[in-house]
Order: C-alpha cells, then structure tokens, then sequence
C-alpha cells in the first residue's frame, strides 16, 4: 500500500495524507456477511454519558469477521479483498469448495485468487490458520486465541504481527508486537503472517472534520475548564494542575499510574513485560 499526499490548496490539505487503495478490488461488501449498527453516542441504557467523546460520525454496517477459522482441512479461495470501516486492517472475502463464504483479516502481500486453509494439515503460509503447536519457530502470526475455541484477539491490527519463538510444557512462547512475551496454549489457533495495510499509522488526518466523519466528538483540556468541572480547572490565566498529581474529571489519579489488576489470572503467563521488566 502506498501513501497518497494532496495539493497544498488549503491549510487542511497541506499535511493531509491518505491510502491510495490500490489493493482494494471492490466497492460492494456481500451483503449476507452485514449486519446492522446501532449508534450510542456513548450513552448507557439510562441516556448517561458512560464514554465521552463519542457521537456522529458517518452511517457504517459491520462486516461478520471469521475470527475462530474453524473450518478445517477444506480449501477456500480469495474472491475480494475490500474496505473495512470497522478497523484499520482491511478484509478479505473467501469462498470454501463447499459455497460458504466468510470475511477473514487480510494478511499482508495476499492476492485474489489465493488458497487458503484451516487445519492441522495446512502449509506454512500467509493466511492459514492452525494450532500454535503445528507453527514452527520463527514464523510471524497473527489473530492469535487466547482460549481455545474463543477467536483470535491478538494482534488484529493493521501491521500487528507475533512471533513464535518456542514451546515449554503445554504452552508455546510469542513474543508480541509490543514486545511482551507471553506464554499461549499449544492448542490456541493463530493465522500465519502479518495483518496488512502496514501503512495505516503514516496517514496523516488534516483537518478536524475528518475525525468527526469518524464519529469521535472534541476533547476538551480540564485546565481551561472551571473547578466545578474538572479538578484541573480555575485560576487566573495559565495555572498548573496545582495538586499532588494529575487527576481524571472525577478525581482518581492519572498519567503513570498502574491501572492493571495486580491478581489477573494471565499475569503468571508473562514472561517479560513490554517494558522489559
């Protein structure tokens, strides 16, 4: 994929940069494969706002992604490979022998016309999925499981990638795009290759309207709000946060703090953390 940059014809265009596409090949989602999204504007079923800066945004229909790829030692062929407004990482459509067919995260470099398939049979190549246990050393993998059975829930993103770097015991080691090292059970499933669309983090938004069509809402600094509104608020001119530490809108601390449960059950799977601690 490649960048695309723009005539500098206003301020907004100046910086603005976007994908040119190239490897989408259709337009038209399959329509059995859509269901509905419902908008929220960030607001529970009591009409409170739970999650701020949400809200707008242009009308999108989710695509059913095959998370699990449980259908085994049948071959499927690429059909499409298209856009998805639901994540950064585009999708592809593939056909299995007997005539289902399911959206799949788009590995890097896959064409149309590509086979591919599940199973413990399968070879070591882009877009086929097994168990951990049947992936050599060394090999980049993504849409990894976390529980057997579940779908994949790592390493789902544009350019997010794993590698496998050995077994111990029941589990197998992977050391993750953001340098974690962690242990996985042998018989969780994970794609072969990178996610594609590696690009996706050079593009450049412009202008604030474009962040709008994506549904997110202005943030709003707490300093130049008032004390009733934000801890950081009030004062004369510029102030600092003039408290022992910076502070969320309802008082609990924030920036560095640790906010991840010291008894989490996956903790004892870590082998380095992606601080290197």
């Amino acid at each position: 994929m490649s960048i695309r940059t723009y005539k500098p014809t206003s301020a907004s265009r100046r910086n603005m940069t976007n994908s040119t596409f190239e490897e989408i090949t259709t337009n038209t989602p399959e329509k059995s494969l859509l269901v509905s999204l419902t908008k929220t504007g960030g607001r529970n079923n009591q009409g409170k706002i739970t999650c701020r800066h949400i809200g707008g945004g242009h009308k999108r229909k989710y695509r059913v992604i095959d998370f699990k790829r449980n259908k085994d030692n049948i071959p499927a062929v690429v059909k499409t490979i298209e856009y998805d407004p639901n994540r950064n990482a585009n999708i592809c459509l593939i056909c299995y022998a007997d005539g289902e067919k399911r959206y799949i995260i788009a590995p890097k470099d896959i064409k149309i016309g590509y086979k591919v398939v599940s199973g413990e049979a399968a070879d070591i190549m882009p877009g086929n999925a097994m168990c951990l246990k049947s992936i050599p050393e060394g090999t980049f993998i993504h849409n990894i499981e976390l529980v057997p059975g579940n779908g994949g829930q790592l390493c789902r993103a544009a350019g997010a990638a794993a590698q496998v770097l050995g077994s111990e015991g029941k589990y197998v080691l992977v050391r993750l795009a953001s340098g974690e090292v962690r242990k996985i059970l042998k018989e969780c499933r994970a794609t072969v290759g990178a996610v594609g669309n590696e690009d996706w983090n050079l593009i450049n938004v412009g202008k604030a309207g474009k962040t709008r069509w994506q549904g997110t809402r202005p943030t709003v600094r707490g300093s130049v709000m008032n004390p009733c509104d934000h801890p950081h608020g009030g004062g004369e001119g510029k102030c600092p946060v003039g408290r022992d530490a910076p502070r969320t809108p309802w008082g609990k601390r924030a920036l560095g703090v640790k906010t991840r449960k010291v008894k989490k059950a996956s903790t004892k799977l870590i082998v380095r953390r992606r601080n290197g601690k």
